[in-house]
């Protein structure tokens, strides 16, 4: 009985097409840093996949832009000024998402900051911040809203890493609390996984390599022309690349993969 009970079981999971498969109607998202560059897109790619969007941002003009456009293309969305470092900002935003949508379903934690100083130089007062926001941040939404799924014993978590938290240069650029913390958040990506792989919910982290946005445009400046040397896939990412992979982590096509780190990086980490 048992041995049936698993080919039905197969069977009725390779009925379901890849649409299917991909979509996210009536599931809702909780996205930081998603009023601008990567956040936005990954939030972008979310929607027109059928969620809802809940976008976090810290600056109310950036966000009130973003929600505005989201919502003129059709999207269901809304937005919260929030400062990812701050507990009860956290919480008010998942407390209003539920209340909005009627559950999260979906976290995609973006929110990031960066500075960059050698060692020997940086100022205590911007490491801490930096690993405030990246890492702290992360793991404060993540246990808000994995409080949530644990109700329904569902959902699926993703953390956007970067490929400096799997690799470094000689040349640098050369920021200390970045590469910690984003090394750190692929350690807790897998930390969680293990913690809640058994109870529901999933959680995976993407590694970007270099995409143009507010934060990373200054050192691409100054490194596109080895990127263009020396990466296997010759270039800067492209706008829009990175949809592709939130959608499939935030969805059922990646329902048997949780505690991976995906690089978006054009082959620079191979």
């Amino acid at each position: 009985m048992k041995v049936i009970g698993s080919i039905g079981r197969k069977k009725k999971l390779m009925t379901r097409n890849v649409k299917e498969l991909f979509d996210l109607s009536g599931r809702t998202a909780i996205v930081t840093g998603g009023s601008r560059g990567i956040g936005k897109e990954m939030a972008e790619g979310l929607a027109e996949a059928g969620a809802s969007l809940m976008l976090c941002a810290r600056r109310q003009e950036w966000l009130d832009e973003t929600v505005s456009e989201f919502t003129g293309r059709g999207f269901n969305v809304a937005g919260m000024v929030c400062d990812v470092a701050a507990p009860a900002d956290v919480q008010a935003v998942v407390d209003e998402t539920v209340a909005k949508f009627g559950s999260v379903d979906i976290l995609v934690n973006n929110a990031g900051i960066s500075w960059g100083a050698m060692p020997e130089e940086m100022p205590l007062e911007k490491w801490q911040k930096v690993l405030d926001v990246n890492l702290t941040g992360c793991f404060l939404f993540a246990q808000a809203c994995g409080r949530e799924m644990l109700k329904r014993n569902n959902g699926s978590i993703i953390n956007i890493a970067s490929i400096a938290g799997l690799t470094s240069s000689a040349n640098g650029p050369f920021y200390a609390g970045y590469v910690a913390s984003k090394s750190g958040l692929i350690g807790l990506t897998r930390e969680l996984a293990a913690s809640w792989g058994r109870r529901g919910i999933r959680v995976n982290a993407i590694a970007p390599g270099f995409f143009h946005s507010r934060l990373a445009d200054a050192v691409i400046d100054i490194y596109e022309r080895s990127i263009q040397e020396n990466n296997v896939i010759p270039r800067v990412g492209n706008e829009g690349e990175l949809k592709g992979v939130a959608v499939f982590l935030a969805s059922d096509a990646s329902s048997y993969i949780t505690g991976q780190t995906i690089s978006v990086d054009g082959g620079m980490t191979v």
